[in-house]
C-alpha cells in the first residue's frame, strides 16, 4: 500500500528565502546547493513547500468556497475595490500581489539538478513538479498583470536580467505551456502517485485551464488595448480541448455521485478524505490527529459570514427541465421555497433552504428556517441567498474540522473541453454528452440538445451563440463559488455583466422578518429585493474596461526597473 501523504502536511524547507520585490532578487545560500541536491528525496522535500498554494482553508474563513468574493456570484458586505473601480496603485510588490519568491525557489532548484548522484528517473517526478509550479505561480501573475518579464533562472542581486523589460502575455503563456508539458511528460498518472501529489492528470488539467485563458483573452480582447499583436486563440482552444480530452481518454475519473440527484453534488465537496472519490484529481486533506484542522465548518453552518450569494447567480440556474425560468409561466422568485421549486438542483446544493439539516449532531437535530439577514456582524447574510455549498451538518468539532479542500477536480476538464470545441465551432451532440449532460445527469437535469435549445430573454450574453451561452451557464452553475467566476469574467471582457449595476439579494417578505425595519435595518431597491450596496455604491460597480482588465505595477518596481511599463489607464 502506498504511503499517503496531504499536501496541507507537506514541510516547507527552511532554506528558502525571498524578498518583497525586484524579482526576489535576493540569493538563497544558507544551504548550498552542492550540499543538498543530491538525490530524488532532497528534490521531494524541496518541492513540498509550493504545495501550500493550492486552495485550502486557513483559519477564520470557508477558504476556497470563499474565493468569489471577488465576483458577481458571491457578494461581501465590503465591495471588491476592482470590481468598484476604485483600486488604486501600490506603492510595493508585495501590496501589488508582484510576487517573484515561489518562482525564484522553483528556478533555485531547476539550476542545480546538475548535483544529482542518485536516478534521474527517480527525481523525474519531482523535476515535473518543479516545472508545474512555475507554471502555476505564473498563472497567477499572468491573471493579475498580462505582459511579464520571462524569469527561468535564480538571479542574484548583479544580474543583468532584473532590468528586463515585459514580454507579450503570448510568448509568457508559450514558455508556461512547454513547462507542463514536461510536468505532464514526468509526473506519473494518478493512479501510479501517492495521494496527495501531483499526478500527470493534474498537470494535463492545468494545462487546459492555462490554454482555454489564453485563448479567450486573445479572443474576447481583439483589437482594445488589452489584446495581442497578431492572436492566434484557435490554436490555444486546440491545446485546451486536446488536454482535456486526453484526460478524459485516460477513463481514470469519473463524475462522484451518491445515486441521489438530491444529494450527489452537494455531498461531493464535504468531504474529510476524497482518497476514493473517482472525480478529485488533487485535494488538499487535514487531520485532527496531526494538529491540522480549520474552523470553515463554523462560518458555513452557524454564520451568514457578512456576505451571500448574488441574485444573479441564483436566476442563472435553469429549470429542471433544460429550460430558463423565463419559459414557465408560473415562476416566482418571492421566496426560497419557490426559487428552488422544479429548478436545476445545484441551486439548492449550493444556498441553504428551508427545511435543510444544518446541525446533525447533539441530542437535538438543528434545520434551517431562514437566512441569517435579521442577525449581525459575522452571523449575517447579507443577501438572503446563504452559502450552503461545503458545509457538513456532521462536523461534531466546528472549531477543529477535517473537511478536505478540492485544488482539481474532473468536471472542470469536461467544461473546458466542451467550451473549446465549441468556440473551435467543432462540438458535436456527441461532444456534450460526454462533457455537459454527464453534469447534467448527476443532478437530474434534463439533457442539453443542440438542435434544441429553448431561447432565453436573460442570456448574458445576447451577442455570442446560444450554445455558448448555456456552455458559460453551466461553467457557471457547476463551478459555483470554487474561484473561477473572477477569471472567466476577465478572459471573456464580461464586464457589461456588472458595471454600472448593483448586486441584488433575495426578494424581503416582511412577515419573515417583522424585527426588521426596511431600509433602515436592510436596504431594499425599488421592486423589494435586498441592495446591499445602495448606499455603498449608489451608481453601481465603476469597473473601468480601458483600466481594470490588469492591475497596476507596483510604483517601487517602476523606479527600480526603467524597462517595466506600467499597465494600460494607471
Amino acid at each position: 500500500m502506498k504511503n499517503k501523504i496531504s499536501i496541507c502536511l507537506i514541510g516547507i524547507a527552511t532554506f528558502c528565502v525571498s524578498c518583497d520585490s525586484f524579482l526576489e532578487r535576493e540569493p538563497l545560500d544558507k544551504i548550498s546547493s552542492e550540499v543538498y541536491f543530491k538525490t530524488s528525496k532532497d528534490l521531494e522535500l524541496y518541492v513540498n513547500q509550493f504545495y501550500t498554494a493550492f486552495p485550502g482553508y486557513g483559519g477564520y474563513d470557508a477558504g476556497p468556497f470563499w474565493t468569489d468574493k471577488n465576483s458577481d456570484n458571491l457578494i461581501p458586505e465590503t465591495y471588491d475595490s476592482r470590481l468598484a473601480g476604485y483600486t488604486t496603485i501600490p506603492g510595493n510588490a508585495s501590496d501589488a500581489g508582484w510576487n517573484w519568491g515561489d518562482i525564484r525557489s522553483v528556478n533555485y532548484m531547476l539550476a542545480n539538478l546538475g548535483h544529482i548522484e542518485g536516478s534521474m528517473e527517480e527525481a523525474k517526478p519531482f523535476i515535473g513538479e518543479a516545472y508545474f509550479f512555475r507554471s502555476y505561480f505564473y498563472y497567477s501573475l499572468l491573471t493579475k498583470f498580462g505582459d511579464l518579464p520571462w524569469v527561468n533562472k535564480p538571479y542574484n542581486t548583479d544580474s543583468e536580467e532584473l532590468y528586463n523589460p515585459r514580454v507579450p502575455r503570448n510568448v509568457i503563456v508559450d514558455s508556461m505551456l512547454v513547462d507542463l508539458d514536461r510536468a505532464i511528460e514526468y509526473i506519473p498518472l494518478k493512479k501510479d502517485v501517492e495521494e496527495g501529489r501531483l499526478s500527470k492528470e493534474a498537470a494535463l488539467l492545468f494545462k487546459s485551464r492555462v490554454a482555454l485563458f489564453e485563448a479567450s483573452w486573445e479572443k474576447y480582447h481583439n483589437g482594445t488595448r488589452f489584446g495581442v499583436e497578431n492572436p492566434d486563440f484557435d490554436k490555444y482552444y486546440r491545446i485546451a480541448a486536446d488536454a482535456a480530452l486526453q484526460i478524459m481518454k485516460e477513463n481514470t475519473f469519473s463524475l462522484y455521485t451518491t445515486g441521489d440527484p438530491k444529494t450527489s453534488y452537494y455531498q461531493l465537496f464535504n468531504k474529510v478524505s476524497f482518497a476514493d472519490n473517482p472525480e478529485v484529481i488533487l485535494a488538499r486533506t487535514y487531520s485532527v490527529a496531526l494538529g491540522l484542522t480549520h474552523r470553515a465548518q463554523n462560518y458555513l453552518l452557524y454564520r451568514g459570514s457578512q456576505l451571500g450569494l448574488s441574485k444573479d447567480l441564483v436566476d442563472d440556474y435553469l429549470c429542471v427541465d433544460g429550460k430558463p425560468t423565463a419559459a414557465h409561466l408560473d415562476f416566482s422568485d418571492k421566496d426560497l421555497l419557490s426559487i428552488v421549486k422544479n429548478r436545476d438542483p445545484r441551486l439548492a446544493q449550493t444556498m441553504w433552504i428551508p427545511g435543510d439539516l444544518r446541525i446533525g449532531t447533539g441530542d437535538e437535530l438543528v434545520y434551517f428556517e431562514k437566512p441569517f439577514i435579521d442577525m449581525t456582524g459575522a452571523y449575517k447574510c447579507i443577501t438572503g441567498f446563504q452559502l450552503k455549498k461545503g458545509s457538513d451538518p456532521y462536523t461534531v468539532d466546528t472549531e477543529n474540522a477535517e473537511t478536505g479542500a478540492i485544488a482539481f477536480r474532473y468536471a472542470e476538464a469536461l467544461l473546458n473541453y466542451a467550451e473549446a470545441k465549441a468556440e473551435l465551432g467543432e462540438l458535436t451532440q456527441e461532444d456534450v454528452d460526454k462533457t455537459i449532460n454527464l453534469l447534467r445527469q448527476r443532478v437530474g437535469m434534463a439533457d442539453l440538445k443542440i438542435d434544441a435549445i429553448v431561447k432565453d430573454p436573460n442570456w448574458q450574453f445576447p451577442e455570442i451563440s446560444p450554445l455558448l451561452n448555456e456552455i458559460r451557464r453551466e461553467r457557471r452553475v457547476e463551478l459555483a463559488c470554487e474561484g473561477y467566476r473572477l477569471d472567466d469574467l476577465l478572459r471573456w471582457r464580461a464586464h457589461e455583466l456588472f458595471m454600472n449595476k448593483r448586486p441584488r439579494g433575495f426578494y424581503f417578505n416582511q412577515s419573515d422578518f417583522p424585527e426588521i425595519v426596511p431600509n433602515k435595518d436592510i436596504l431594499l431597491d425599488e421592486e423589494g429585493y435586498v441592495d446591499p450596496y445602495k448606499q455603498s455604491l449608489p451608481n453601481g460597480y465603476q469597473f473601468n474596461p480601458e483600466r481594470d482588465y490588469l492591475l497596476p505595477l507596483p510604483t517601487s518596481e517602476l523606479v527600480l526597473n526603467s524597462n517595466l511599463k506600467q499597465n494600460p489607464g494607471w
